[in-house]
């Protein structure tokens, strides 16, 4: 009887334990450079170039964005094309609300409830539950975003999807403003 309940408990606790490693602040970049500002970085027109990978690092899509960003004081609109390599596309509009320098929310169509982010020095992360069908049916998995300005002009994009707790994919995406 002891076995069992320890391992429920390790069970039960494992992926708490997991995605609190993943719960650090963009804070500790405060002192890094360029400094990103999601209002100034996502203006305009931009593209992007990603790679889907499933849990064991395998390439399973590759896909490119198009969008469109515009701010009035301290709401925002992202819109966003997707074209993914098996021909399928998608799009998604965020809106975006600041509550200071550092934090927002957002909220898209696909998105669960309010996405939170925050972003200090040249990081910003963002948390929020996206619903992403497959085969057929709709899962709420969570994302991890963290996006790193590598200059004013491009930006690397690592979310970390997960389902209980568990990584189930790896989304990769490069930035890049257009008519500057």
């Amino acid at each position: 009887m002891h076995k069992n309940l320890k391992l429920l408990l390790t069970i039960i606790f494992m992926p708490m334990l997991l995605f609190s490693c993943s719960s650090k602040s963009p804070k500790i970049y405060e002192n890094s450079s360029p400094k990103f500002d999601i209002r100034k970085f996502f203006r305009g027109n931009l593209e992007a170039y990603g790679i889907l990978q499933d849990r064991s690092g395998k390439v399973i899509k590759t896909f490119t964005v198009k969008m469109t960003g515009s701010w009035q004081g301290k709401e925002g609109v992202l819109k966003e094309d997707f074209v993914f390599s098996d021909n399928k596309t998608d799009h998604r509009e965020w809106k975006i609300s600041m509550i200071d320098d550092h934090n927002f929310t957002a909220k898209a169509g696909d998105v669960v409830g309010i996405a939170k982010g925050e972003q200090y020095g040249n990081a910003l992360r963002m948390n929020y539950v996206l619903t992403i069908p497959v085969d057929g049916r709709n899962y709420d998995c969570p994302i991890n975003d963290w996006m790193f300005l590598i200059n004013n002009d491009s930006l690397i994009n690592v979310s970390t999807i997960t389902k209980f707790g568990f990584k189930v994919a790896t989304l990769t995406i490069g930035f890049k403003k257009i008519g500057i």
